[in-house]
This record gives structure tokens, sequence and C-alpha cells, in this order.
């Protein structure tokens, strides 16, 4: 029986000699694994230990594996293009210089994160981070696990980081966006560490992950080389696909914008001489469109292309500016029949005094009777003759020398249309410009509002569904 213990203690001084265990440890076996065993242990590990190179120095490249646990995706941002979410990241590598025999009745430790700083742990970064904070409720959420075998597990809880995101709006909001997470080794170049995921879990906790305005369509995992000035470096990728959900705009926006675009119709079935109503009726409508259009634009950044909710947006302005235009013309042919009636019978009745001239006028200084002009008539009734209405009084009327001006002029233009050549030109002029208006010329106002009744919603709703069914397929 003795021989074979000491056989046994033969055999751990030889294990322990060709290890780099001090021989003084030895009764870490022996024994029942308490405190002092384990202090030992961890401080005959660090016993000789420079955390400034990495495992494996001067040898192969490092083989660092990944994986990560998605908590929660907290927030996309499309004004600040980036997305903040909450993870674990574990990292695992192997490093000789921490293993110990396997035959020790302790087999692993796990150890808090202050350990961290008394060995080598991996320098990773995430390239595309803007602010990133680590949550240290109650404490410090790191977590450090040695095997007997020298592998090492590191890992961070509940770490928040937000994150560039590159996002095309061009189909917003019935878009959809990829957002990456760039993870790589800040110093060590591919023929020092090289970077892997996880095959078995790379990302979990993404199936349980819920983003508000967003369904989460999956996710990819990659792998490639990245080339900077400082050398080539091996970089983790993962890319989350979202959708938008279409529902908050639908009613915060479309809905809106459909009723307001409907209530510019009404203006069509009011009358055409109730100015004030219509035109107050279109003035809302446009406005109303305006601020629509104003709050939407706040919550986006000011980028150059266009959105679909853009000419969503516009369109519906149009129409609403259209039925405003539509009220204008209206109101011109309305009142423009009413002006085309009263200059037809002004030249109707001046074509009856020049056909029929009724008066002449005597000139009371050369004491001759001549034939006025039908407009030199028309004024001299009413202002240069008066007549008392007695036989036993003279006619009294102005004479030339009293007369003004302007009277003196319209003599002359009225001498000087009632030039032939003159009057045939003018004749010619008049009967081109009544077959101008008689063309554009409608005789019935209440038209435009019934053809205006049909036009525009199916104009609006064949734009819809062009809209839609192209959106729609994009999506």
């Amino acid at each position: 029986m003795r021989r074979n213990k000491s056989i046994t203690l033969l055999q751990q001084l030889l294990n322990a000699k060709n290890s780099r265990i001090p021989l003084n440890n030895i009764n870490i076996t022996r024994g029942s694994v308490t405190y002092e065993n384990a202090s030992s242990l961890l401080a005959d590990l660090l016993t000789n230990y420079d955390m400034r190179l990495r495992p494996g120095f001067g040898g192969d490249a490092l083989l660092l594996t990944l994986d990560i646990v998605i908590a929660s995706i907290d927030a996309i941002s499309e004004v600040n293009m980036d997305y903040t979410l909450t993870l674990y990241l574990h990292q695992y590598w192997r490093d000789e210089r921490l293993s110990w025999p396997s035959y020790f009745r302790i087999r692993d430790m796990t150890l808090p994160g202050d350990f961290a700083q008394h060995i080598w742990v991996p320098d990773t970064f995430l390239a595309n981070d803007k602010q990133s904070f680590l949550h240290d409720v109650t404490e410090q959420n790191k977590m450090i696990r040695l095997k007997h075998d020298g592998h090492i597990t590191y890992g961070m809880r509940s770490f928040t980081t937000t994150l560039a995101c590159h996002m095309d709006l061009r189909n917003y909001p019935l878009d959809n966006q990829n957002c990456t997470m760039e993870i790589e080794s800040y110093g060590y170049t591919t023929s020092e560490v090289l970077m892997r995921w996880n095959q078995a879990n790379a990302v979990l906790g993404i199936e349980k992950a819920e983003v508000p305005q967003f369904t989460i369509l999956g996710y990819q995992t990659l792998n490639r080389i990245v080339q900077t000035a400082t050398g080539s470096y091996q970089r983790l990728s993962l890319a989350l696909h979202f959708k938008r959900s279409i529902g908050y705009f639908v009613f915060q926006t479309y809905l809106p914008c459909i009723l307001i675009v409907m209530l510019s119709w009404v203006s069509f079935w009011i009358n055409h001489e109730a100015t004030s109503a219509r035109v107050a009726l279109g003035i809302t409508t446009v406005l109303t469109m305006t601020t629509i259009s104003t709050g939407v634009r706040q919550s986006l950044p000011r980028i150059s292309y266009v959105k679909s909710i853009d000419l969503y947006l516009v369109m519906c302005f149009m129409f609403v500016f259209a039925a405003l235009l539509e009220y204008a013309a209206v109101n011109y042919s309305y009142y423009g029949d009413r002006s085309r009636n009263s200059e037809a019978e002004f030249d109707k009745e001046h074509q009856r005094h020049e056909m029929f001239p009724q008066t002449v006028v005597r000139d009371d200084n050369t004491d001759q009777i001549r034939s006025p002009s039908p407009l030199l008539s028309l004024m001299q009734r009413t202002n240069n003759s008066i007549d008392l209405g007695t036989p036993n009084y003279p006619r009294i009327s102005t004479s030339t020398k009293f007369e003004s001006f302007s009277l003196r002029r319209h003599r002359r233009m009225s001498l000087k249309l009632r030039s032939p050549t003159v009057r045939i030109h003018v004749r010619r002029l008049q009967s081109r410009a009544r077959s101008v208006m008689t063309s554009f010329h409608v005789r019935d106002v209440n038209v435009i509002d019934k053809n205006a009744r049909v036009i525009f919603p199916l104009t609006f709703i064949i734009f819809n569904v062009c809209y839609w069914g192209y959106y729609t397929m994009m999506q």
C-alpha cells in the first residue's frame, strides 16, 4: 500500500516538474478543493506571466472565436442614421500559460472581471461604433472563466452600443434596411490574430427581439479581411435585416392626406356664386397639406433625393391646389360671360346709333347743322345740350370754346374712326377676337364642376393604385 502511494507521489512530482506549476503546490491534488488551493493555483499561474505578450507569441496566429446574445434592440433613428442595441459579447481563445495539469481536482474557475487586468485580453472594438458603455449595476458586468487546458471565456454582459447604419430612404416608409455590426481587432493583424464566428451559436436572442416600427426579417454573419494603412485586419460583420411597419404611417400620414384631398372635392358641389365658402375651403385644405408635409420632413434627415412619402405628399398637395384652381376657372368663366354680354349689348347699341342717327346738333357760333358721331352724340346729349323745355327760350348749348380737352380729343378720334378704312380694319379685329373667345367659351359654368366631380376622384384613384402597387412590389 505504501509502495503504491510512493509510486503515485513520484508520478505527480515528475508531472509537476514537466509542468509550470511549482512543486510546493503539489498538495492541491491531495486534498479537497479549498480556497487555499485555488488561491495558490491562481498565484502560481500569474507567476512570471507577461500580459503584454499575446498567447503563442512568435508562433502561429491566435484563433479568437466570438458570439453575441442580443438582449434588446432599443431604437433605430433615421435622422441620425444609427441604431442602438444591448447585447452580451463572448470571446473565446486559448492561453497555454494559464493551463494546469488535468488531474488536479480544480477543473475550471469563474473569476470576476477584475482578473482581466492581470492577463492578456483581445483588443476587440466595434468599427462602426458611435457611443457605447458597459453596465455596472451592481458590479461591472464582466466575467473570466478559466479551464484547466488553458481555454478562456471572456464575457461582457449588458453592453449597450449605438452603431452607425447607412440607410437608403428612397422607398421610405415602404422600405427595408440593413444595419451592420462591425467587429475587429484594433492592433493585431491577420498574422497575429484570426477572428471567426462561433458556428454553433454565433447570434442568439434575435428571435425574441422587438423593434418599434420595424419587423426583423433575419440576420447574416460575414467574415472578411479589410486593408488599412496599418495592415490587414480580420473583420466580423453581423447584418440585421429590418422591414418597416407601415401601420403607423397609414394612420399618421397617408389617411389624413387622403381625407384632406377628398375634402377639397366638396367645393365642386358648392354653388359657384358662394365665393367666400369655396375659397375658404380651398385655402384651408392647402394649408393643412402644408402642415402635414412639414411634420413629416422634421422626422427625417435633410437628404437630396426624393423619398416615397415625399412623392405622395406632393401629389396630394397638387390635387388640393388643382381643386382651388378649378374654382378660379369657374369664377373667371362665370364673370367673363357677364362682361362679354355687357360688351355685346354695348356693341349692338353702338351699331344701332351708327346706322340710324337720331338727332343733329346746331352750332350757335357757326349757325350750321351737322350730324355728330354716335359717341359724340351720346356725350353731347348729356353734357353739351340742355333743353329747358319751353319754346319761348332759345336752346342753350355749350359752345366749342367751352369744350374740355377730353371732349375735343374724343371728337377727333370719332372723326378718325368714321374713316372707311379704319372702320373695316377694326371690324376685322373684332371678329377675330370674338372667334377666339368663342372657342374657349363655356356656356354653362356648372359643366366644369360636373366634370371635376368625376375627373378628380378618378385620377386620384389611379394614382393610388399605381403608387401602392409599385412600392409594394419594390418592398
